[in-house]
């Protein structure tokens, strides 16, 4: 449960910092909000493996998803603004190798880290790379906001009444979900009552600021984009299959197939690496073919993955669980330069910080849900097959097998898309 809530803490976090990243960048500039968060995203690492009690490891865990909401936006932005669409794809790739290789190869690093060292050196190992960031950010990247322009040029206030409502959604959506794992479930109704609540209330107001021609933290006018739109489904849905795998592959080889997290890491690994070489490929490709054909494929192999995966028993060996981990990854490094482009291009200039913040939101949403939805549905299975776990296991794989596939028909539809009403 402990477990849970550090997991729901940090992605709810993250999901609602993300949609800020577009007022800060126009606010302070690229140099200034990079070096903020990640100094924060430093200090929270630190304290985190200094921590003393739960609630301190909890707190702390929220401050770094705080952080990695604002960061992740920012890499897709500099791509779309800095690059000729015919580059951009090569470009996406070293973007796509933070967002997928880093939870691909994460469980595998992870569990040798916590077998070898304990669970404070999960918070420690991001310390060396917060320096190196900061230092590179001080070296390279500009003072200026997206665009080329001035900080602070139009001097748009915060939504902050929005930002409100988006995090008592996020956050009592995401609770409500934890709470379903309980027998209260007359408190998660009402914790996911007011979560919809909160997201009538969101929508509402985001419009009426577009009415009056102020600035909403969420555009929805995005929406209006078919491709963008699409885009978006496939994000959320894509969010779920990523994060509810990597809870639920490491869980399932520890728990079901009796592997050590040393073990169960090694396992994993050849994906991870298989992912790094798909990435660059998959990015080339982006820049030639039409994306929503390369998503298409990426969700079909990532899907794939998740239906092999209930053929695994405790006698299957370990290499072809490997192979049937490759598939899946090969897939995700299909899906995300993709994705971002595909969702994108059409947008104008001053839309695309936006946008960029509202796919990896979605993303991120998706994430958090499906990590919920995973636990959910794994342990009222494994109440059920008590006596035969791995049963368990195969049904909440054909669960994400299913859900990965109704991205295909969204995934499709990013294609050949009518005159954009935003340009």
């Amino acid at each position: 449960e402990r477990a849970q809530w550090l997991s729901a803490g940090f992605m709810a976090a993250m999901t609602v910092s993300m949609l800020t990243t577009s007022w800060l960048l126009e606010r302070f500039g690229y140099r200034r909000t990079y070096r903020g968060a990640v100094v924060l995203l430093l200090v929270g690492s630190i304290a985190g493996g200094c921590s003393q009690t739960f609630e301190w490891v909890l707190a702390m865990r929220v401050v770094e998803g705080l952080c990695a909401g604002v960061l992740q936006p920012i890499p897709a932005i500099i791509v779309l603004h800095a690059f000729q669409k015919h580059e951009q794809g090569k470009a996406m790739c070293v973007f796509g190798f933070g967002v997928v290789l880093a939870p691909a190869v994460g469980p595998s690093i992870g569990g040798v880290l916590v077998e070898a060292f304990g669970w404070r050196s999960i918070f420690f190992v991001v310390a060396p790379f917060c320096v190196v960031a900061l230092e590179l950010a001080r070296r390279y990247l500009p003072h200026s906001a997206p665009g080329g322009v001035d900080v602070n040029t139009h001097r748009r206030p915060l939504d902050v009444a929005g930002l409100a409502l988006l995090s008592v959604a996020v956050v009592s959506g995401l609770n409500g979900l934890v709470q379903l794992h309980d027998a209260s479930s007359g408190r998660a109704l009402g914790l996911i009552s007011l979560a919809v609540v909160a997201v009538v209330g969101f929508v509402v107001h985001q419009r009426r600021l577009l009415a009056r021609e102020r600035h909403p933290l969420l555009q929805l006018r995005l929406f209006d984009d078919r491709t963008f739109a699409m885009g978006g489904c496939v994000a959320f849905i894509y969010g779920m299959a990523l994060f509810g795998s990597t809870y639920l592959v490491p869980v399932f080889m520890q728990l079901a197939l009796k592997l050590p997290p040393s073990q169960a890491g090694a396992v994993l690994l050849p994906a991870g690496l298989v992912l790094a070489l798909t990435i660059p490929v998959a990015g080339r490709l982006a820049d030639r073919l039409p994306v929503s054909q390369l998503v298409v494929i990426g969700v079909l192999l990532l899907a794939l993955s998740f239906a092999l995966m209930v053929t695994v028993g405790l006698a299957t060996s370990l290499w072809l669980i490997t192979l049937w981990a490759v598939v899946g990854r090969v897939g995700l490094g299909f899906v995300l330069p993709s994705l971002n482009l595909g969702a994108m291009r059409a947008l104008p200039q001053p839309l695309i910080s936006q946008g960029s913040s509202t796919v990896n939101f979605l993303r991120q949403l998706g994430g958090a849900v499906g990590v919920n939805l995973v636990g959910i549905v794994l342990e009222w299975r494994l109440r059920v097959h008590a006596s035969a776990p791995v049963q368990a296991f195969h049904e909440t794989f054909a669960l994400l097998a299913l859900i990965t596939a109704f991205a295909v028909v969204a995934a499709w539809r990013m294609k050949l898309p009518p005159p954009s009403p935003l340009s």
